[in-house]
């Protein structure tokens, strides 16, 4: 009897690799850093490694792809996605894009440590692309070695996943997996590399595209090649503005205004901080991508930035991301005005940026504290003493949010709580707790300062018409219960290195549901200890892998 073929084996991935077949390649086939000019890519194949071996993969990511546990768990498919051995209609490659750095054209920058497999069509006609990242050395990794180390891999595979499922746009993360080699790497500058782990992740989204994509064109006033990758684009990633031309372009750019301001509200909802927003690290089709030195607002402070390359500056902070990303447009804007030529409809749509953020950002704060509507004349003063008085005392914004929906409107009926009282059920949120009972003017101040702003709230929520149940599905929907924390990545990382992987599956798990009282996993939304305050991998990151 003969065998039947497992419909969801990898053999039966279909490749339709568009941006490969379509777009011009590299004249050059050999693998050497270099300057490339007036091509999109530059063929490339990952280097093979020792010994691959699976640490985890994503279930849902694998649906997508229409493959089984069985195949994910296979050893064809470790080795395929650490970069040993390919498929049938596989066309690996490497882009070329340029970048702003810092507020600074950086030039040609391309994939240095990421290489495309192809691109999957999968049974619901979706198109994803499979890119490995830190799979070896390819033209655009200047004086780098392409590689990967096991802490920023499991940094990215779980941040993608758990952005995912907290309702952020991502690029999404099908599969983590060791080398079986180790990588050199100097993780604080300062002159003592060490050899870690080697790790590639296999990233999945629609496209890789950048804005730098675009820039590296317009910067070398090769116009052909930027009409020729815009025209693609629109045609492949954005096919319902319709045929391009000058009026779809503009269009085009709208709705990349649009997309990159829903993906920074979703940023401040969940206090999510890029930590480098550089231009070559911003999606065409607004998604969060390149995991590097990212962390999560634990205490408020608006301007914290996890980078330490940018701790003095401080250009990528929280509070700032939003005008980073306008600015980040305007750069945008300036590399297709040649397809253009008018700077007014530009314009416009930037203000049309501007216009989107702050009516997402209002709409968003509006369902995080469960109000019925946005009312300017009262809400803005609520949301903006909100902010300041979260940032005068360390508190917890992720806890503090979810706290807030046991504030209840019949307590109004009650006119004897104290201060201290209305400021009891929040403690847990506070960073130093022992402070606020400190009998100093100062901490007493602060005190009646947010139990007034508590009361301010609780008349507020009362003017609400819908029920209190609605409202409370409503704030638990928006504010989640578990971030990825810095301290549990360092956790998973700590075990990883030892060789046990159990944490990183166990936090995949919980990421699936951060929304949900996971009675069982109450431990992983705990604020951060105190012991991971100013520990490596923590608190701030550096770029090194």
């Amino acid at each position: 009897m003969s065998k039947i073929m497992n419909k969801n084996s990898l053999k039966n991935l279909t490749f339709n690799n568009r941006f490969y077949n379509e777009l011009t390649a590299d004249p050059i086939t050999e693998n050497y850093p270099r300057q490339v000019k007036g091509a999109f890519y530059s063929k490339v194949k990952p280097t093979p490694v020792k010994a691959p071996q699976l640490v985890s993969y994503s279930k849902e990511v694998a649906t997508l792809l229409d493959l089984d546990e069985e195949t994910c768990r296979s050893d064809q498919f470790s080795q395929i996605f650490t970069g040993n051995d390919s498929l049938k209609g596989m066309q690996s490659y490497a882009q070329c894009y340029g970048g702003f750095q810092f507020g600074n054209w950086a030039g040609q920058l391309g994939d240095g440590r990421a290489i495309n497999l192809g691109e999957v069509l999968n049974s619901a006609g979706e198109h994803w692309t499979l890119q490995l990242k830190g799979a070896g050395i390819t033209p655009y990794s200047r004086t780098a070695d392409g590689l990967a180390v096991l802490r920023s891999s499991v940094r990215e595979y779980l941040c993608s996943e758990a952005m995912f499922h907290l309702g952020v746009p991502t690029t999404r993360a099908l599969s983590l997996t060791l080398t079986g080699e180790d990588v050199v790497r100097d993780m604080f500058y300062d002159g003592r590399p060490q050899a870690e782990l080697g790790a590639v992740v296999c990233r999945v989204a629609p496209s890789f595209t950048r804005f730098g994509n675009f820039q590296i064109f317009a910067a070398r006033g090769e116009l052909e090649q930027l009409k020729q990758l815009t025209d693609f684009t629109i045609k492949n990633d954005f096919p319902h503005l319709g045929e391009p031309n000058k009026e779809t372009y503009i269009k085009w750019f709208e709705e990349v205004c649009i997309r990159t301001a829903e993906m920074i509200v979703h940023w401040q909802r969940v206090g999510f901080v890029h930590g480098v927003m550089n231009t070559d690290n911003m999606s065409i089709l607004g998604l969060t991508i390149d995991y590097g030195p990212y962390g999560w607002l634990e205490d408020f402070n608006a301007d914290w930035t996890p980078n330490t390359t940018d701790a003095i500056n401080k250009r990528y902070r929280y509070g700032h991301q939003p005008q980073i990303g306008h600015w980040n447009l305007g750069q945008l804007a300036n590399a297709i005005y040649p397809l253009i030529e008018d700077v007014e409809p530009l314009q416009q749509a930037l203000k049309l940026y501007e216009k989107c953020f702050d009516q997402g950002w209002h709409a968003m704060m509006t369902k995080k504290l469960g109000l019925d509507e946005y009312k300017p004349q009262s809400d803005n003063n609520l949301f903006s003493e909100l902010f300041q008085i979260l940032s005068l005392v360390e508190t917890d914004m992720t806890i503090f949010f979810r706290k807030l929906v046991d504030i209840d409107c019949s307590d109004l009926e009650n006119n004897t709580f104290t201060n201290e009282d209305l400021i009891k059920p929040f403690l847990d949120a506070y960073y130093q707790e022992d402070i606020l009972n400190e009998p100093d003017q100062v901490m007493q101040g602060f005190i009646k300062r947010i139990a007034d702003w508590i009361r301010s709230y609780r008349n507020r929520i009362c003017q609400n018409t819908t029920k209190k149940s609605v409202r409370r599905a409503t704030m638990n929907a928006t504010n989640p219960k578990y971030v990825f924390r810095n301290y549990l990545a360092q956790l998973a990382i700590d075990k990883a290195d030892q060789g046990d992987f159990s944490m990183v599956n166990d936090l995949l798990e919980l990421f699936r549901h951060p929304y949900d009282e996971q009675i069982d996993k109450e431990q992983y939304a705990a604020k951060r200890p105190e012991w991971a305050r100013q520990r490596a991998g923590c608190s701030m990151l550096s770029c090194s892998s």
